[in-house]
């Protein structure tokens, strides 16, 4: 995937920064998508990717931050470069803890604003082949019947064929077949293999 066709969103409520933001973001050679609130911005019926969103702080209905957050619950992973005339080190460093690739205090340079552009396009690119990897296993993982997937989460485990029959009350040949079908299923040759697909997805172990 790459980043010559990316999209970076812009969401800064002073009209005539926002415009000189435009011109900069365009210059670079990147598409430009502006919002002069939050609540526009989480109004807009589709994000391209791969982008980033260049977001001011200070807004006039809800804030940076709190945007940050509605993204994080709408499992969100767009980087976000933060913007401020207003910054202060605590509210920095929530941010980076939160996942922000930057935090620039205006006026910043105009290399300064590309080089973060650049840093998060890159994590962009790289959380979106995470995400089309993790979907590819959930749709491997569908085609497990219930049963088989209660015996996933004890093949994990690393249990033997007889303990796992022990425990779900079946024969240890019953629980070879469910195992064959499922490595099958899911296309790994071993339980290691098994294992680290099943932590992408957050299927726990059978305890």
């Amino acid at each position: 995937m790459s980043i010559a066709n990316a999209v970076i969103y812009i969401v800064e409520d002073d009209a005539s920064f926002r415009k000189s933001m435009e011109r900069l973001v365009r210059a670079s050679g990147f598409e430009v998508a502006a919002f002069e609130s939050a609540d526009a911005f989480l109004k807009h019926p589709d994000i391209r990717r791969p982008a980033c969103l260049l977001l001011d702080v200070q807004l006039p209905d809800i804030d940076g931050l709190e945007l940050q957050q509605k993204l994080r619950e709408r499992s969100s992973s767009l980087p976000i470069i933060f913007m401020t005339g207003h910054g202060t080190i605590p509210m920095s460093v929530q941010a980076m803890k939160k996942g922000a690739i930057d935090f620039l205090p205006k006026p910043f340079a105009a290399q300064d604003l590309h080089s973060a552009i650049l840093k998060a396009l890159e994590r962009d690119v790289e959380n979106r082949k995470q995400e089309i990897q993790v979907s590819k296993i959930q749709s491997l993982v569908a085609t497990l019947t219930p049963r088989e997937k209660e015996v996933l989460r004890w093949v994990i485990t690393g249990k033997l064929n007889k303990q796992i029959a022990a425990a779900l009350g079946t024969t240890e040949k019953t629980i070879k077949v469910h195992r064959s079908r499922i490595m099958h299923k899911t296309k790994v040759t071993s339980v290691a293999e098994l294992v680290r697909l099943a932590e992408k997805v957050n299927i726990p172990a059978a305890i």
